[in-house]
């Protein structure tokens, strides 16, 4: 009897799964499906009529699909789902496109049915998503936004060549004055992961530098192109730019305040007569090259990762 309980509460806990993600999947109510509500009538019309006459004259099947919010997952991720669900496309020929748009997670992904990835490839798509639809999104054109986007993916399926594309529209904001170096287009998650990795070992080296007396400041100099670099990742080369100047301003100032305190100047005495001191666990030992440090406890180590997207998504 038990048992049987069991398995009755188990296979209503995955209906209720599989109703829950099943519910997170719109209606298809037609080739715009405006939900988020950000298009103005005559833009829907006019879409819908276009991607008609396309289909018509080509069998692509093309949807656009707005929706206010992703909660939480990712644009990846549910527009694999909306696709699978509303199976675009031809039988057999898999030559469906979803332009999908979520305004308050400003993302945004252009999704390429398998039979049309030769025409429009990922690369092709994210220039689309880049250099036509986010300069517009940027100022709030939603309209603009999706027609042109729409019109750029008609123009490479119907002529089989891709459009002309301003190489500097929708970069102006990312880029910084001196580098012309691009700020990633990186999923926040993503961002988190990176940036706690990057900063902890290099916020952990310069906390170091700072508290130790002597070979500090050659561990201030070692670091600034690590500063100057890697931040890059997380925030752009114009909020690299920022960390860096904060670096060099306040490492300095803080090695400076905490000169006169007790517990400095004990460590540097101690350099100075016994060779060695230790200070927050670390063990900082005098040397030729001006200093050197190593754990008292266990030893320090670093690790790394990768990881991987494709070039279709996109935000603003």
């Amino acid at each position: 009897m038990r048992t049987a309980l069991r398995l009755i509460l188990l296979a209503t806990i995955l209906l209720a799964a599989i109703l829950s993600a099943a519910s997170n999947v719109p209606y298809l109510t037609g080739r715009v499906t405006d939900n988020a509500e950000i298009l103005s009538k005559p833009v829907r019309q006019s879409l819908a009529e276009r991607l008609k006459a396309h289909e018509e004259r080509t069998g692509n099947q093309i949807v656009v699909l707005t929706t206010p919010s992703l909660e939480g997952e990712s644009i990846e991720g549910y527009a694999e789902a909306v696709f699978k669900e509303w199976k675009l496309g031809q039988k057999g020929k898999d030559n469906g496109i979803l332009v999908i748009v979520a305004p308050q997670d400003r993302r945004m992904r252009i999704e390429v049915g398998y039979g049309l990835e030769g025409t429009l490839p990922d690369s092709l798509a994210g220039s689309i998503i880049r250099d036509v639809m986010t300069p517009k999104f940027k100022t709030g054109d939603y309209n603009g936004g999706i027609e042109a986007g729409v019109n750029a993916i008609l123009t490479v399926l119907e002529t089989g060549k891709a459009p002309s594309f301003d190489s500097n529209a929708g970069k102006e904001t990312k880029k910084s004055f001196f580098s012309g170096i691009e700020a990633p287009d990186m999923p926040i998650t993503e961002r988190i992961l990176f940036g706690a990795f990057i900063f902890g070992i290099i916020g952990l080296f310069t906390v170091i530098g700072i508290l130790t007396p002597g070979a500090g400041w050659f561990l201030y100099f070692f670091l600034i192109p690590f500063w100057a670099m890697f931040p890059i990742i997380i925030v752009g080369a114009s909020g690299a730019l920022k960390l860096l100047i904060a670096y060099l301003i306040v490492f300095p100032v803080a090695k400076l305040l905490l000169k006169n305190t007790d517990w400095y100047i004990k460590a540097q005495k101690a350099l100075r007569t016994k060779g060695q001191a230790s200070i927050g666990g670390f063990s900082f030992s005098s040397g030729s090259s001006g200093g050197s440090w190593s754990s008292s406890s266990s030893g320090f180590s670093g690790g790394g990762g990768s990881s991987g997207g494709g070039g279709a998504s996109g935000s603003w």
